[in-house]
């Protein structure tokens, strides 16, 4: 049986694949519950030092499988996690990326729609190809950005810019999405862009990286923590074994770390 996401893991970066090809990796009910049960794998692996997000066949996804949420099951379904307290599933499984104690960078070619550019704007940072089509495009089905959007994109553009491509669900080139801000780099090769910027990260301490996120991501969500958390994760990181190895590796190279130590 073919899985609907395909994970590779080397030397501490886990490249998790989008794996429905036939269907421009579009998403599917059973694909988001594969994104949450692979993040929750992923944040208790404590080898993973960075994740990848990706698509299969040069295309990062367009977007919710609109077949598979037509279905009266799944339509059944839907109402039921929109009904519910807390996250539903359609936040939680692009969210659950941004909660991550590692970085996740996006490599998007091909199409980046609706759903998936909800999933592209969870990770820390995106790399995409010039020619990528991107596009919020929930309003074209009548519907609203319902998978963390209002969280996700905060901070990334502006609110005036944010409404104007939501609302219109314009499609627009990787061109412009770098000149917005919406992604941090363009590169004809994505993949190979986010390995070497993983490569770098691999050389930092595993418990600076995961302080670093969460006081940077407080910064934006919760302000009035992010003083506080400087010094909380400061502290942890000084009475830790990776600051005291990170201190000693510029004149000892080849000293590893250890696998992260705060959860």
């Amino acid at each position: 049986m073919t899985t609907l996401l395909r994970i590779e893991k080397k030397d501490g970066i886990a490249t998790v694949y989008l794996n429905r090809p036939e269907k421009r990796n579009a998403m599917s009910f059973a694909l988001l519950r594969e994104l949450v049960s692979t993040a929750q794998k992923i944040k208790k692996d404590r080898s993973i030092r960075c994740v990848i997000l990706t698509g299969e066949a040069h295309v990062f996804s367009a977007g919710i499988d609109l077949a598979d949420l037509n279905s009266p099951k799944n339509t059944a379904y839907a109402a039921w996690e929109l009904l519910k307290p807390g996250q539903s599933l359609f936040q939680k499984a692009f969210l659950i990326w941004q909660e991550l104690p590692v970085p996740v960078i996006a490599a998007i070619e091909g199409f980046c729609f609706g759903a998936g550019m909800q999933l592209a704007l969870a990770a820390d940072i995106r790399i995409a190809h010039p020619d990528t089509q991107l596009s919020i495009m929930e309003s074209r089905w009548g519907l609203v950005p319902d998978m963390g959007l209002t969280r996700s994109i905060k901070g990334i553009i502006g609110l005036d810019l944010a409404k104007e491509l939501t609302l219109t669900a314009r499609i627009f080139d990787g061109n412009y999405a770098k000149e917005i801000g919406l992604v941090t780099h363009l590169d004809n090769a994505p993949l190979a862009k986010a390995q070497l910027i993983a490569q770098e990260m691999l050389q930092r301490s595993p418990d600076a990286l995961m302080a670093a996120k969460r006081v940077l991501d407080a910064m934006q969500h919760a302000p009035q923590k992010s003083l506080r958390l400087e010094k909380i994760w400061q502290l942890k990181l000084l009475l830790g074994k990776n600051s005291q190895i990170a201190r000693k590796k510029d004149k000892n190279p080849e000293m590893q770390f250890l696998p992260r130590q705060y959860k």
